[in-house]
């Protein structure tokens, strides 16, 4: 069955459906589901999520977006959501200097990026990690941390050209790919999942972003992530079904060890 590595399932565009979305993934094919956190405030309702339905996870960590909400207690909730059970990774955490132009702005990220990645090293934890407009210093960070001694990661959303790709998958990390990967203008990432190899590949959403073709600019979740499996397939010239595999394969053995 699908395995989505990166959801958020918590966010408020599912408020009024999210019962009836959740339950109906294992007929669709879906047979687990990591929501990943972002706000301070997704700590406490991935938790909850994780707890209702069994065949969610959990990746605790905080958006780079919310780097100047941290506290040294938002570092210590983290850890100690951790070690639930069916918590699988610490994320989604990075980068992201789209928004956010100013020096001292990448700096406090820079800071909370490795507190988290600290985190995960100490529990043991492989990352999920969001880059955007951020690749020498993601790339940079990721290495020494690597370097120093990790336990995997993914890289989410990848968006990056082949070459950004090559040293990730060098580190012998995964390479998260989702809708975009439909997209007409989405060469570059076309480039890149043809290069990978499907070992280090794994499939998700970011529901409720980031919907394939033919759904594009509608709301997103797990169950569109066939058509994810299927443009992978026809790029490297195999089954959906062997996509489907390969990837639930990939995406246990690096978050449920």
């Amino acid at each position: 069955m699908i395995f989505e590595t990166h959801a958020h399932y918590d966010d408020e565009a599912f408020e009024a459906d999210r019962k009836e979305i959740l339950n109906s993934m294992q007929e669709c094919g879906i047979g687990r589901i990591v929501n990943a956190c972002a706000s301070i405030e997704s700590l406490k309702d991935t938790e909850l999520l994780m707890e209702k339905y069994p065949f969610v996870y959990g990746a605790f960590g905080i958006h780079p977006d919310d780097a100047d909400k941290m506290t040294q207690e938002t570092l210590d909730e983290i850890r100690k959501l951790c070690q639930l059970p069916k918590a699988v990774a610490v994320g989604e955490i990075g980068l992201d200097y789209y928004w956010h132009k100013e020096e001292a702005e990448h700096e406090l990220q820079k800071k909370m990026f490795r507190a988290q990645m600290e985190i995960a090293r100490e529990q043991k934890m492989p990352f999920m990690i969001h880059s955007r407009e951020a690749a020498k210093d993601t790339l940079d960070i990721v290495k020494d941390y690597v370097r120093g001694g990790m336990y995997g990661g993914i890289i989410h959303c990848f968006s990056y050209a082949k070459e950004m790709a090559r040293e990730y998958l060098d580190m012998g990390l995964y390479l998260g790919i989702g809708g975009v990967i439909t997209f007409k203008n989405a060469k570059k990432l076309k480039e890149v999942v043809e290069y990978a190899p499907l070992s280090q590949i794994v499939l998700e959403t970011d529901s409720p972003y980031l919907s394939p073709e033919p759904n594009r600019g509608k709301r997103n979740d797990s169950r569109n992530l066939i058509f994810v499996a299927r443009e992978i397939a026809q790029i490297k010239g195999i089954t959906e079904e062997e996509v489907i595999a390969v990837t639930e394969e990939n995406a246990e053995k690096l978050l449920l060890r």
